[in-house]
């Protein structure tokens, strides 16, 4: 019976009868990994995170991130509180680990198709009226407008960005809205098709941008793109640096992810090494800790229902924004726009691309409207980063 009892007392089954809110947080886990794998929902991102919320909430594993004096040195964080605390302080705490996953995403995304529409690309500017409205909106109903900002970046549609900037302002709502971020990023397919059904009509969903070429061809052709992709990101990291510096972790890392992969053969060493082995570690370190941040005392309460719906709030109204800014742009403009370009504002690249060009096809299969969102689907990844540096300058 002594060692019936000790077994017993080894595994971990009467600590989750004694807390069943950890049971709670472990189906959390096994829903989050059934969007990732089984639905194909963000799994780079969704599987770390999910199964970084499993471990955290394993009575007895103490893998859970908790909050440490910051007297603590490293090496003390890791012999007390364990990996995962130490990953945490290390990586994501530091800010070190959004701004590296910046630099792979930069290193991925091909500005060309901006660069082409540069007109196109106001309306990435005009999506980010969500995170503001939000904002405004949290701060009324009793958050802190450090935790307002924080929540209203999510409709930034980023996660490192939101990531971040929660870091800067408000790292005790880090678990829940990583999760809102990601989650509502891996619904793009689903959200942006229920805003336009609200928001457009059949005649607008039929401009056939290509037709508009036609119709109103361009005055002005760029000669030299390859130079022009190759000047792009030191220039605008120059004017990002004057203009709003506290966006430079984050912009910077993005142009110069880009650079290297549009300098060409010479750099592309350091092109393999930003967009695979460097992001692919990254991604996994971030999604664990993330998701080792969401036991069940940070997670089941009123103020994380709250980030939950603020942050759908804040993905809708960005989305919203966007595709009414074109409908204002074509009451004075000769050479119209499809509305589903500005719904593409988002930074989730370049998954809102694909859906609105899918949206776009389904009415007309001759409407390819790809390469015309991502270029309001590429300014929406710069303008979400400038947005979390201005918010982050006000408030941080």
């Amino acid at each position: 019976m002594e060692l019936l009892r000790k077994v017993y007392e080894m595994t971990a089954i009467g600590d989750l009868a004694a807390h069943p809110e950890s049971i709670l947080m472990i189906l959390v886990a096994f829903g989050l990994l059934y969007l990732g794998i089984k639905k194909q929902y963000e799994p780079l991102l969704l599987v770390p995170i999910a199964f970084g919320v499993l471990l955290a909430n394993f009575p007895g594993g103490e893998m859970g991130v908790v909050k440490i004096d910051e007297s603590f040195n490293l090496l003390e964080i890791a012999k007390h509180h364990g990996i995962m605390n130490f990953l945490y302080y290390a990586l994501i705490k530091t800010g070190f680990l959004p701004p590296i996953i910046f630099m792979g995403v930069g290193a991925l995304t091909d500005f060309g198709p901006m660069l082409r529409n540069l007109r196109l690309a106001f309306f990435g500017a005009a999506a980010q009226i969500g995170i503001f409205s939000v904002l405004i909106a949290a701060i009324l109903m009793g958050f802190t407008p450090k935790e307002a900002a924080s929540l209203g970046i999510i409709g930034g549609a980023d996660g490192p960005t939101a990531i971040y900037t929660t870091i800067k302002l408000a790292p005790h709502l880090l678990g829940p809205i990583a999760i809102a971020a990601y989650s509502y990023m891996a619904l793009v397919p689903v959200i942006i098709p229920f805003v336009v059904r609200f928001t457009m009509n059949k005649k607008e969903l039929a401009i056939n941008m290509k037709k508009q070429d036609k119709l109103y061809p361009s005055g002005s052709e760029i000669k030299n793109l390859q130079a022009v992709k190759i000047l792009f990101p030191i220039a605008l990291g120059t004017i990002v640096a004057i203009m709003v510096p506290s966006s430079v972790p984050l912009v910077g890392m993005l142009l110069f992810g880009n650079l290297v992969k549009e300098i060409g053969s010479n750099t592309s060493r350091l092109l393999d090494a930003a967009s695979n082995s460097i992001m692919n570690a990254a991604t996994i370190f971030l999604g664990l800790t993330v998701g080792a941040t969401m036991t069940a005392k940070a997670f089941l309460n009123i103020e994380t229902i709250m980030i939950v719906v603020g942050g759908f709030i804040a993905f809708t109204i960005s989305i919203a924004g966007g595709i009414f800014a074109v409908k204002v742009y074509n009451l004075f403009a000769q050479k119209k726009i499809n509305p589903l370009i500005g719904a593409t504002g988002l930074s989730a690249v370049p998954m809102a691309s694909r859906v609105a060009n899918e949206i776009a096809l389904k009415h007309d299969p001759s409407n390819h409207l790809l390469q015309y969102a991502m270029a309001s689907n590429i300014s929406g990844v710069i303008g979400s980063a400038v947005a979390a540096g201005v918010l982050i300058s006000f408030l941080g």
